[in-house]
């Protein structure tokens, strides 16, 4: 009986932060560290209803160990699902609440996440996510389990978008589409690079979620042009529908998760369209329109169908190796800006019937 009591007493007084903490955590189950092998990988999340099967390949990735929940607001919404409602075995979810620097920089935190074996960066406000953490024992933290300890690191809409070497900030607010396109220097369009996360099959990558709820698709193109422009390289992008995620594996395979063909989910991969010498933009400046066109083929863009069972994937180590059901090759661009889209040739869409 005094065991009992003690583990209801553990439980409930691991939710509510102490006078001397300015962080919050809530955990559940058991909170004895425990050290099993893990798999690695990234998952990637659109933001709406979690993908019950996406985050089913996440917590098989941490194998059985500690899972952390690492947010900015909310609360503890994630621990019984991780926990007990997808059928996976962990140890324990500890969700941990950060809402300022001083929070994110208590010792406990970034402890907490050098223990886990898998974390997961819940939506919110990415812009909270970079005042509080870049440049501070959180990033060193989350750096450590991706380059030394190999554990899975996800992330769902704010938490999805700081994960590729090239991110969207949000530092004032969102951007539209037709304001980015329109001036790719809109205020509001505030991106970085190569100063935060570092995973090695997303490097030169910047994600974008929400995809579908409003269109997103010509501000990411933006945002690539201006990485373009004021970095000298060439960008990538990975962009989720709503319901949709991608899980990559240490292996460099994107697996798309989704409920296509009952719906209408999809996952993109956008690259610059390499067989064109000199493909930059013909015109990124601050208030005028973009201009990205190159004969109608500036970007080439495989629309990859997300089905239950993660069936289509796609080789981010060469970008352009697909398995599975066919996708859709696309090329996009840009003419006083606006953003168009169209097939690929048939010999692109040949690329989609590997098996």
């Amino acid at each position: 009986m005094n065991q009992i009591r003690f583990i209801v007493f553990f439980l409930l007084s691991a939710a509510l932060a102490s006078d001397a903490q300015t962080y919050q955590r809530f955990i559940i189950g058991d909170s004895t560290d425990v050290t099993p092998p893990t798999s690695g990988g990234i998952v990637l999340m659109g933001g709406a209803t979690e993908n019950d099967a996406a985050m089913r390949w996440f917590l098989q990735q941490t194998g059985g160990g500690d899972i952390v929940v690492l947010r900015a607001s909310g609360g503890d919404g994630y621990n019984n699902y991780l926990f007990s409602e997808l059928g996976v075995f962990v140890n324990s979810v500890e969700t941990i609440l950060t809402t300022s620097r001083n929070a994110a920089n208590e010792a406990y935190v970034a402890q907490q996440i050098r223990n886990a074996e898998g974390l997961w960066i819940a939506g919110g406000d990415q812009s909270n996510y970079l005042n509080f953490w870049k440049d501070g024992p959180v990033e060193a933290a989350i750096q450590y389990l991706i380059s030394e300890k190999k554990a899975p690191v996800g992330g769902t809409s704010a938490g999805m978008a700081i994960q590729g070497q090239a991110y969207f900030a949000a530092y004032h607010k969102t951007i539209l589409s037709a304001a980015a396109l329109a001036n790719p220097y809109d205020k509001n369009a505030t991106i970085g690079y190569n100063d935060f996360l570092q995973h090695a099959d997303l490097k030169s990558v910047i994600t974008d979620t929400h995809y579908d709820h409003p269109d997103r698709k010509g501000r990411h193109v933006a945002f690539m042009a201006r990485l373009m422009q004021d970095f000298q390289m060439v960008p990538k992008g990975i962009a989720c529908e709503e319901y949709t995620a991608v899980c990559i594996d240490t292996a460099g395979w994107a697996r798309v998760y989704g409920n296509y063909p009952e719906k209408q989910d999809f996952a993109y991969f956008i690259q610059v369209n390499g067989e064109i010498a000199g493909n930059k933009p013909q015109r990124c400046v601050s208030k005028k329109p973009l201009e990205w066109s190159q004969n109608h083929a500036a970007l080439k863009v495989w629309k990859a169908p997300a089905t239950p069972n993660g069936s289509t994937r796609f080789f981010l180590r060469d970008w352009k190796t697909t398995q599975g059901i066919a996708g859709f090759w696309e090329n996009w661009w840009v003419e006083k800006g606006v953003l168009h889209q169209a097939p690929g040739t048939a010999i692109e869409q040949e690329l989609n019937k590997k098996p």
